[in-house]
């Protein structure tokens, strides 16, 4: 809930009192007013704003910042918490006195004038203030059920932030996945034309056979294949990750669709403890508070829906001018009024206890949500957790296969060199290589992503805005 006040912080900001003439002296706002004007003042920033420009490299923490501020997702959430803001003003209007004026004219024949004498012409005004002084407990629930669902709205926001977040660590890490591939099947490559290269060499001196320059030839053929499938997924990533940063550009600007992405895929050890994770998601998981705020409001709209039972009664009180008895304006009759006016629907036909049944039905209905809602975070702890151990295993498994898959290359081609190798032996110490190079990436980037998974399913904003 803080990353959301610093948010919401700027649009809450009152700004119509820069506005204001020095000369006009400070109001002291009733409780009421002091909920509906920022509100107002929230309704009345512009929504519209221009494309952020792109900066010219972007590092992880870059990428949530931008994120933060330019994802669609985050940007409708906020918009609904306006939304939701401006129901909070349009209910608590009905707690504060409401003031009307209307007036009329009118010509008409004589013989249907009102009056003595008869005119034929006739007017009115009228400025009423009313106020509800009792109306069945409906009034207040109303409000109190459209704060929660602010609350909710807010809460809402939260857990947008925290999913969007994940998507773009997921996407950037993506991206670094996809560009270290390409380095490491660049590297192969290099390594068997370099193999070829030699080979070629000792055909032209004799020493080997055609069949020996044949599998080379083939082995760099083959090498060209995974390094153009990992340029796809690279330019794939790229997009995906754009699409989660919320970052526009013109078509013109195509092919530079995101800055350069700077960052490598590292492995730093992570504890966590399932039973503490348990614990933190039933108490920070926004989703769960949310739907815990909801069947709150449910429980007020079941006794706003109830107070239609109830009598109501309202005081009102105003002016109102008449037509006098001749046409002159300056003649007028006019006066105050003040009275009490009340309404009580005695019978309407079962109309209120449908409704009733409709309202504890959805209250019932998020109460189910709830319940499913826990279930699913359960289960989704859990899975994040079984595999924020499994990528643990493997990133620490990776990185000794490497070092041994190093060392095997380099025991092959000196082996080839001496004569006491094949040529199938070199290629064949060479793909263990390039393949635990490639485990050991994906490893590192599963771990990666599966900490950040973990800290979101127990609730943890993303660990750049939680500082």
């Amino acid at each position: 809930m803080k990353l959301v006040r610093h948010f919401l912080s700027p649009l809450r900001r009152p700004r119509l009192s820069a506005a204001q003439p020095a000369a006009v002296p400070r109001l002291r706002l009733s409780a009421p007013w002091r909920v509906i004007v920022p509100s107002l003042a929230l309704a009345l920033v512009p929504a519209a704003r221009s494309a952020a420009p792109m900066p010219a490299t972007l590092d992880l923490k870059g990428a949530i910042g931008f994120a933060l501020e330019n994802n669609f997702a985050i940007r409708q959430a906020r918009e609904r918490i306006k939304e939701q803001e401006g129901v909070v003003v349009e209910v608590s209007a009905r707690e504060i006195p409401n003031v009307s004026a209307d007036g009329a004219f009118q010509l008409n024949d004589k013989s249907i004038g009102q009056g003595f004498p008869a005119s034929d012409r006739g007017w009115q005004i009228n400025l009423t203030a009313s106020q509800v002084l009792y109306s069945g407990g409906g009034v207040r629930s109303a409000v109190r059920s459209s704060k929660l669902a602010r609350d909710a709205a807010l809460l809402d926001l939260q857990g947008v932030i925290n999913s969007s977040l994940l998507q773009v660590r997921t996407g950037f890490y993506e991206v670094l996945l996809a560009r270290e591939q390409i380095k490491v099947q660049e590297s192969n490559l290099k390594l068997l034309q370099e193999q070829l290269k030699t080979t070629t060499d000792r055909f032209d001196a004799g020493t080997v056979s055609s069949f020996e320059k044949l599998r080379a030839e083939v082995a760099v053929a083959n090498a060209k294949v995974p390094l153009i499938t990992a340029n796809n997924n690279y330019r794939l990533a790229i997009e995906a990750l754009r699409q989660g940063l919320g970052l526009t550009v013109n078509a013109s600007d195509a092919p530079q669709s995101v800055p350069d992405i700077v960052g490598t895929l590292d492995y730093t050890p992570a504890r966590f403890e399932l039973g503490a994770a348990f614990n933190a998601a039933r108490a920070k998981r926004p989703e769960l508070e949310r739907l815990s705020k909801l069947a709150e409001a449910g429980e007020e709209a079941i006794t706003t829906v109830q107070s239609a039972r109830k009598p109501s009664v309202s005081a009102f009180g105003g002016w109102a001018v008449r037509k006098g008895t001749t046409d002159s304006f300056g003649d007028s009759n006019n006066g105050w009024l003040l009275g009490v006016q009340s309404q009580w629907n005695i019978f309407d036909g079962r109309a209120t206890a449908g409704r009733v049944t409709q309202a504890r039905s959805r209250l019932e209905q998020t109460r189910l949500t709830l319940s499913e809602a826990q279930l699913a975070v359960e289960v989704e702890v859990r899975t994040a957790y079984s595999r924020w151990q499994e990528a643990t295993e493997l990133a620490e498994a990776s990185a000794r296969v490497v070092e041994q898959a190093t060392e095997a290359v380099r025991l092959a081609n000196a082996r080839y060199g001496a004569g006491t190798s094949t040529q199938l032996d070199v290629l064949q110490a060479q793909v263990d290589l390039t393949t635990a190079r490639i485990n050991q990436i994906q490893a590192y980037y599963a771990y990666n992503v599966s900490v950040a998974s973990l800290r979101k399913a127990t609730g943890q904003s993303d660990e750049f805005v939680a500082r």
